[in-house]
């Protein structure tokens, strides 16, 4: 690799997405001949071209191959890049053999009833044991069809040993010898195959397309340079991830270890003391998007522990008369309810709500949008953990929305996902009055006494949502029955105190809001440069 890259590993690696950029990058620069210098001794590549050509000649006298048809007219886009001294452009259906005609597809059915010997291989890799072989020698399997042709989420061409059995959905490709197929393996998860590619819902490289693909071939000696330091590189890529991968998993317990210590304070006294130091180390601690939502989570959970925001003793205790009868601790209950502040009360969630309205899910179905008019109807993939994203609200039509006034929205409300996507809680702003929501989405009307977002934050802590997991029922489509939902515990503390601990929330969930925004700003100044060093290095 150029000595650009070598001095800019550790950039490129941590770039979003560095380790697999960077395999990308290696292929790229070996079929561009610039991963490694050139031997100006080396026997040049026309010469190994005239030397396959021979061969398929013989072949093709002798009756083992057939002749191939003319590329003129399929041959694919030209390379757009100059090639070194002593190499050569071909196609793939000058360079291999094809041995497409040999294949033979067996269903799964018949496979089921046949002895599971030899590997049975299909686009992807082996799919299947069989118990006979159609080849017995290494060749070259490239995918014929599937969304990995575009994808490119694994390898789409390997090369096979043994004795094996190739289905019709993968080429089958011999060369000259093996070290031939590794450097043409290597080319084609190297290349773009979008331009060969028919179809979208179902892709497909038939073997036409395939022939017609240029090949930038180097000498054969260093064709076996080339492969033996991919081979090294890629070897030093799966380093570099596991490094990451243990770096990542020992800093993600060390923060979760530190915000457990948390969780420890006595009280909103002892976790100021502890967020001080905490805070000392913001910078190495909270380098990644799921250390911050971790952060978060942790927040949230705080608040509605008493932790967050000071007791006052002379506030007055949530009113009963107003909110029904304290939720009784069971002995059978599989989440614990935990301390909290001796002024707060559990109130379970149906004792919380507005005098006569009750917690309803909404339109059951939405029916075709109207192309005119028609009532907003909020939707669990509106719903999001804090907030209502009004980007692509549909609507229903006032005839299907009527008979759901119950769930009409009047502001103040809390909405949450019951089915579909879980875990979205937010407050009906009052610019969402005559909205309505779907059948996945509950409508919770809350007495106007509560301060909403302090339910909102207790709705989204990670106590509430463990309540949630419990009762979840279904099993493709798993979901949250209302009754059980109305029966929930709530932390309620005294109404001042709510208010100081959204305060607090506010503050502290802006504080990590700005901790996440200069990280994604670092990381795109990172790809950035990680872009300029690539782009040098193939120019």
């Amino acid at each position: 690799m150029t000595v650009l890259l070598t001095e800019n590993l550790p950039l490129l690696a941590g770039a979003p997405n560095g380790i697999k950029k960077l395999r990308e990058l290696i292929l790229e620069l070996a079929v561009r001949g610039k991963l490694l210098p050139q031997d100006l001794s080396d026997e040049p590549a026309s010469v190994l071209l005239k030397r396959i050509s021979e061969e398929k000649a013989i072949l093709l006298s002798e009756g083992k191959i057939r002749k191939q048809k003319d590329l003129g007219d399929i041959a694919g886009p030209l390379i757009n890049f100059p090639v070194p001294q002593g190499w050569a452009v071909t196609t793939i259906g000058e360079a291999m053999i094809c041995r497409d005609g040999e294949r033979i597809p067996v269903s799964q059915a018949e496979r089921e009833g046949r002895e599971k010997i030899y590997d049975y291989y299909g686009a992807s890799g082996v799919i299947d044991k069989i118990d006979g072989y159609l080849f017995d020698k290494p060749l070259l399997l490239v995918g014929e069809d599937g969304a990995n042709l575009i994808n490119r989420s694994t390898p789409i061409a390997f090369i096979a040993r043994g004795s094996y059995w190739v289905n019709n959905h993968a080429h089958v490709l011999d060369g000259i010898n093996e070290q031939f197929l590794r450097y043409v393996e290597l080319y084609f998860n190297a290349i773009d195959l979008k331009p060969y590619v028919t179809g979208t819902a179902q892709p497909k490289m038939n073997q036409a397309k395939m022939n017609g693909i240029p090949l930038p071939l180097p000498p054969e000696r260093e064709q076996l340079r080339i492969v033996a330091k991919v081979v090294e590189l890629m070897a030093l890529c799966d380093r570099l991830e596991a490094q990451q991968a243990n770096a990542e998993s020992a800093h993600a317990r060390l923060v979760q270890e530190l915000l457990d210590s948390l969780n420890q304070a006595s009280d909103a006294t002892d976790f100021a003391t502890s967020w001080q130091r905490l805070a000392e180390h913001f910078h190495t601690l909270f380098t990644t998007e799921h250390s911050i939502d971790t952060l978060k989570q942790t927040l949230l959970q705080l608040a509605v522990m008493g932790k967050l925001a000071p007791q006052d003793i002379s506030e007055d205790s949530p009113n009963f008369h107003s909110f029904g009868t304290e939720a009784p601790k069971l002995a059978d209950e599989k989440i614990a309810l935990y301390s909290i502040p001796s002024q707060w009360r559990w109130i379970k969630l149906c004792d919380l709500l507005e005098e006569g309205r009750d917690i309803s899910y909404g339109v059951i179905k939405l029916g075709t949008e109207p192309k005119q008019g028609g009532v907003p109807t909020l939707r669990c993939s509106d719903v999001k953990p804090g907030y209502i994203d009004l980007r692509g609200v549909r609507r229903v039509a006032h005839d299907i929305e009527q008979d759901y006034v119950r769930t009409r929205l009047r502001g103040g409300e809390i909405l949450i996902n019951i089915r579909g996507t879980l875990g979205g809680v937010a407050v009906v702003d009052k610019k969402l009055v005559g909205y309505n929501v779907a059948r996945e989405v509950a409508v919770v009307p809350l007495n106007p006494e509560l301060n909403a977002q302090y339910l909102s934050i207790a709705m989204q802590s990670s106590y509430f949502w463990r309540r949630i997991n419990q009762q979840l029922r279904g099993i493709a489509y798993k979901g949250l029955n209302l009754g059980a939902l109305r029966l929930f515990p709530i932390p309620i503390p005294p109404v001042a105190e709510q208010h100081r601990i959204v305060t607090k929330i506010d503050q502290l969930m802006a504080l990590c809001d700005q901790l996440k925004t200069r990280l994604t700003q670092a990381r795109q100044l990172n790809e950035q440069l990680a872009s300029t060093l690539v782009e040098q290095a193939v120019a």
